[in-house]
């Protein structure tokens, strides 16, 4: 068994794409549309396009409970995911200088680097490093 999938609620499908793609450097993998307002809309990382895919799901405006969920993870603080990098530091950097909002700068914590950035669309995203 392996993970082929992991999927993210977002408010918006189409300023998602624009945020996973780029200014954290993903490409999109699947674009199909499943219903008028909503797209099965997945990225992958650069140099791993046969690898796991994040789905850019829709978040529910009919099911208040998912909303609720994502907006106190988002709230408290708490990433609702995390990608793992080979340089905290640099990464930081580079996605300050493209205008990417940071709820937790760079820091250390035991045997990783970990930096927290806000996606613009509904959560927080924790960046770690392996030390």
């Amino acid at each position: 068994m392996k993970v082929k999938v992991i999927g993210i609620p977002v408010l918006n499908q189409e300023k998602a794409l624009r945020f996973y793609t780029e200014k954290l450097g993903f490409v999109k993998k699947t674009d199909v549309p499943v219903s008028e307002n909503n797209r099965w809309l997945t990225v992958v990382a650069k140099e791993d396009q046969d690898g796991t895919e994040v789905l850019l799901e829709p978040s529910p405006d009919h099911f208040e409970p998912a909303r609720t969920y994502q907006k106190a993870l988002f709230e408290a603080g708490i990433p609702y995911t995390q990608f793992n990098v080979d340089n905290v530091d640099q990464e930081y950097e580079r996605l300050i200088k493209l205008g990417v909002e940071f709820r937790l700068k760079p820091t250390e914590m035991g045997m990783v680097k970990i930096a927290v950035l806000n996606d613009t669309c509904g959560n927080n995203i924790q960046l770690i490093e392996l030390l």
